[in-house]
């Protein structure tokens, strides 16, 4: 059922997605303030159930994309992704009954608010990814037959473009150049579609999963449980599998670099505690994609790959890992609809030119005991 959604939501939202997010969809911080504001100056936004959308009306995913690094320095204005909207709009001839986001994941799980209020819009509880991934094909709209194109494109400085491509991955290829030459940073509106398609390609539920999420995390002292089972408890009543501990330690190096509109590296931590003599190393580009243990595969995309801190368990993205960070590394079992065989040839490791199979997590961990 709809539910309104205000400040208060927005700032357990914040904190769910940037857990969802593994590492990466940009730091909600900046996203949360944008929205919050958004919705004291706008109203509260709608956030509608995906079986109350109607088959026949157009439904347009919102974000931001580029090097999460380069949204420090390019603080937005607000209205980036509602112009790209408007553009859109006026480029198919029809208006959008409702937005929705394109990733479950730091920044883009908020980008939709500011649109859908200073829109006037609904939102739809859904999303294209269940977590965040670098690229724009890699959503399960492009999976199951949505093309991403049209879109539009805009920056801080009222530039912008659209595009139409072949196919989705060349749509990946161009936009990502636009946005390096917009200075590493734009605003997009991609994958309009129609209500049915959204319902047959979607992750369903996931923003208010986000919200549960970060509501059991703040509130979890006062349950007496830590944050950790807290999060648990809300994600055994999802699509997702039981989180995972995968190491313990303390950041003994970070290379970071932003190039190609990525943020690309390998975090690396000494354990601690139980994991004392251990040594662990997260390669990420934008978001986390494969964790290793003293050498030995212990996660990999698509499966959730998140850092907590020890002492909070705030979710930390990669461009905010620092030297001497004590953190929790956990593992996240991802819904089935992104391990199909067909999914995993657009965010599978192998994608990323790692010569490692999918395992699921849940397996990695039971084979280590």
């Amino acid at each position: 059922m709809a539910r309104t959604i205000g400040v208060e939501e927005i700032e357990y939202l914040a904190l769910g997605a940037a857990v969802l997010g593994t590492g990466g969809g940009g730091d909600p911080f900046i996203g949360k303030l944008m929205a919050q504001k958004a919705i004291k100056e706008c109203g509260p936004v709608t956030l509608l159930s995906p079986e109350e959308v109607p088959d026949d009306v157009l439904v347009v995913p919102t974000a931001m994309m580029g090097a999460p690094t380069v949204f420090f320095e390019k603080i937005p204005n607000g209205d980036e992704a509602l112009h790209s909207l408007r553009r859109l709009e006026d480029h198919l001839g029809k208006k959008a009954f409702a937005v929705m986001p394109m990733e479950c994941g730091g920044l883009n799980s908020t980008i939709p608010f500011v649109v859908a209020a200073r829109a006037g819009l609904p939102m739809v509880d859904a999303d294209g990814m269940g977590r965040a991934f670098p690229e724009l094909q890699m959503e399960t709209f492009n999976v199951y037959g949505v093309s991403g194109t049209p879109m539009v494109i805009t920056d801080e400085r009222g530039n912008w473009c659209l595009v139409n491509t072949v196919d989705n991955a060349m749509m990946e290829h161009i936009a990502r150049g636009i946005t390096v030459r917009m200075g590493g940073v734009g605003h997009i509106a991609e994958y309009p579609m129609t209500g049915k398609q959204m319902k047959e390609t979607s992750i369903l539920h996931t923003t208010s999963l986000l919200i549960d999420i970060g509501k059991a995390i703040v509130h979890a002292r006062e349950r007496h449980e830590s944050p950790l089972e807290a999060m648990s408890k809300a994600l055994a009543k999802s699509i997702y599998g039981t989180p995972v501990v995968l190491f313990e330690g303390k950041i003994v190096d970070v290379d970071r670099t932003t190039a190609e509109g990525f943020t690309r590296g390998t975090v690396q931590l000494e354990g601690i505690g139980d994991y004392s003599g251990s040594r662990f190393q997260v390669d990420f580009q934008n978001e986390n994609l494969i964790a290793y243990r003293d050498e030995e595969v212990v996660a990999t995309v698509p499966d959730l790959i998140t850092f907590l801190d020890l002492e909070t368990s705030k979710p930390l993205t990669t461009e905010t890992l620092r030297f001497g960070f004590r953190l929790v590394c956990v593992g996240i079992p991802t819904p089935e609809i992104m391990r199909s065989q067909k999914a995993l040839e657009i965010w599978g490791p192998q994608y990323f030119g790692y010569d490692l199979p999918f395992i699921p997590v849940e397996q990695l961990a039971k084979k280590r005991g």
